[in-house]
């Protein structure tokens, strides 16, 4: 069973906002550095307004930032919110290998002694 504190802190809105390949591939073209709407938008099949759609979501989940420069809206990665959702899964995953590591080792065959 998770951890209670785990539970609590469960990054439910980030975890939606992961869920979609398209802002999962904004997410990695903003790992390249920040960017603007426009320069976004030219990199996907989909419409300047389904980008910035995706980007809003991406922004509440606390995955990204923005900032104005004069009219254009540059887009960057949220370093605390993605430390955030980063430690959930990394407490989840340490969780479920300590207890898989139990498993194994409870389960594993038992080795002969060597009498005889």
């Amino acid at each position: 069973m998770l951890r209670k504190q785990a539970i609590a802190q469960l990054p439910d809105t980030a975890l939606e906002a992961l869920g979609n390949a398209e802002r999962r591939k904004l997410v990695r073209a903003l790992a390249e550095g920040p960017r603007s709407v426009g320069e976004l938008a030219a990199l996907f099949p989909i419409s300047r307004p389904a980008v910035s759609r995706h980007l809003a979501q991406l922004e509440r989940a606390r995955l990204v930032t923005h900032r104005a420069e004069g009219t254009r809206n540059v887009y960057m990665l949220d370093a605390a919110g993605l430390t955030e959702t980063a430690a959930w899964l990394t407490s989840f995953w340490d969780e479920a290998e300590a207890r898989l590591r139990l498993v194994a080792e409870n389960t594993a065959p038992k080795k002969a002694t060597g009498r005889g």
